[in-house]
């Protein structure tokens, strides 16, 4: 337990850091850069993380603080607040970084800083899960409670965003990496078999948990790549086809009929390249569809507790479409989500070809 005057050292500043500016870089900075992982650009790179990596760091921990509602006190959120004001010691205290073997210890020590934070949505989650409770449920929520969702979606933007430029660096570091791959960029990222691979991960989820899955039918050109970062595409499409299969999974399970299957259409356009997933699972009702991309609510009848919780289920806490969302923008996409109520949803993957766009700054 750090003592009253090293607490008041590290709060003012985390206060001082957090108050200064924030450089953004682009998918296409991303890939010139780390396409020459010299040694002198390695550390050039460590020596951009560890100015940049606190200031980020320092702003999430100062909204950390500062949540309506109790929020703010909650045991998940503060676990999460204390993730956060480690890390920001230990980028802090961690010296100059100015030759070859600072730049290795350096990447280390952001290595398992990313570790440290793997956890972070889920726990955030269960911290909204234990306010909803306090509060007495989503038909209960005061006036307001729209500013704990526009401070979520700061949030996960900046984790996303701290999460690739740690990654991104540490990646650049491998002796052998496969071709055209830069980091975590894939410069001939084939959206097909991303789609095929996240769909079987969707399948077998769905497998676990029905008993039987629907079939995924995907469409588009085979030989069809383009640059986009391979764990970001595969989460977004794992989520929208785990959605997909689970409403039409639940809306045939006890039907006479054969449930038909999801199908995924891979678009290339000249700005974006679309995918475009679509299910018969009965859709939305209109008054619902303002709800789905909040943190605030969720699909299922009862959330797991994430308490020990470790798998992965069909349906949870309802942060998969917002987040997937955020994940598309983050390099200037977008994603849209069209339902017909009584037949189905089709969700619209907007990836951006472009790769100008700056990463957004919360």
């Amino acid at each position: 337990m750090a003592s009253e005057p090293v607490a008041r050292a590290v709060a003012e500043e985390v206060a001082r850091w957090g108050g200064m500016r924030q450089t953004g870089v682009s998918l296409r900075y991303m890939t010139e850069f780390g396409a020459r992982p010299t040694e002198r650009n390695l550390l050039l790179s460590a020596q951009f993380l560890h100015k940049e990596l606190p200031i980020r760091i320092a702003r999430r921990a100062l909204d950390l603080d500062s949540l309506p509602f109790g929020l703010s006190h909650k045991p998940a959120v503060l676990k999460v607040r204390d993730w956060y004001l480690d890390s920001f010691r230990d980028i802090r205290y961690f010296p100059e970084v100015s030759n070859q073997d600072d730049e290795l210890a350096f990447t280390q020590m952001i290595k398992m800083i990313r570790v440290r934070h793997t956890n972070v949505v889920p726990t955030m989650a269960l911290g909204v899960q234990q306010l909803k409770k306090d509060l007495g449920g989503t038909k209960a929520f005061p006036s307001g409670i729209n500013e704990i969702h526009q401070f979520l979606d700061r949030f996960y933007m900046s984790r996303i965003g701290i999460r690739m430029l740690i990654g991104q660096h540490v990646a650049l570091h491998d002796p052998d990496p496969e071709p055209g791959v830069i980091g975590l960029i894939n410069t001939r990222l084939s959206p097909m078999l991303v789609a095929r691979l996240a769909s079987e991960d969707a399948r077998a989820i769905c497998m676990r948990e029905y008993g039987s899955a629907p079939d995924v039918n995907i469409y588009g050109h085979p030989d069809f790549t383009f640059p986009y970062v391979t764990i970001h595409l595969h989460l977004m499409m794992f989520e929208l086809v785990k959605n997909s299969l689970r409403a039409v999974q639940e809306r045939f399970m006890n039907s006479d009929k054969h449930a038909p299957p999801v199908r995924i259409i891979v678009a290339d356009g000249a700005e974006d390249v679309t995918i475009k997933i679509s299910d018969e699972g009965g859709g939305i009702p209109r008054s619902g569809l303002p709800r789905i991309f909040t943190y605030l609510y969720s699909t299922a009848e009862h959330p797991p507790d994430l308490d020990g919780h470790n798998g992965v289920t069909m349906a949870g806490y309802g942060y998969g479409l917002p987040i997937s969302r955020l994940y598309a923008r983050y390099f200037g996409g977008d994603l849209q989500i069209i339902s017909m109520e009584g037949y189905g949803t089709d969700a619209y993957l907007h990836l951006s070809r472009l790769g100008d766009s700056e990463e957004p700054l919360p």
